[in-house]
């Protein structure tokens, strides 16, 4: 399995992003997905989760209301929209894909074992 992120770039407080994580392999559509992203001096903080069909989500705190979530299983796609940014949404975000199956949504590091690379994204104030 391999997970490429994009989408990730310079954008203004308020403005929008949308990224976007492609997967290899035949597992996508049978596995929970999540989006992490870690700042720098920070540790790696869950951010968005979706169960294998897209029928369940979970979100951080702190993005509620403002990220969304989504997938395509026919695309192998996982997406992550995000509105009203804000400075402290500055991080590489990574999207990441759960090597075992499981009906729900997950926000632990730990239950991930295929990872992406990262896309960076900053916010200016």
């Amino acid at each position: 399995v391999q997970l490429q992120a994009s989408g990730g770039g310079l954008v203004q407080a308020g403005g929008s992003l949308r990224l976007s994580c492609a997967a290899s392999g035949r597992t996508f559509s049978s596995s929970a997905m999540g989006w992490f992203r870690q700042a720098p001096g920070k540790e790696r903080e869950f951010v968005a989760g979706i169960n294998w069909n897209g029928t369940s989500t979970d979100y951080a705190d702190s993005v509620k209301g403002r990220f969304t979530i989504t997938r395509d299983n026919a695309k192998n796609t996982l997406y992550l929209q995000m509105n009203s940014l804000k400075p402290e949404d500055t991080a590489i975000y990574y999207c990441a894909q759960r090597m075992v199956r499981g009906p729900g949504v997950y926000d632990g590091p730990f239950e991930y074992g295929y990872w992406g690379q990262g896309t960076q994204v900053t916010v200016s104030s």
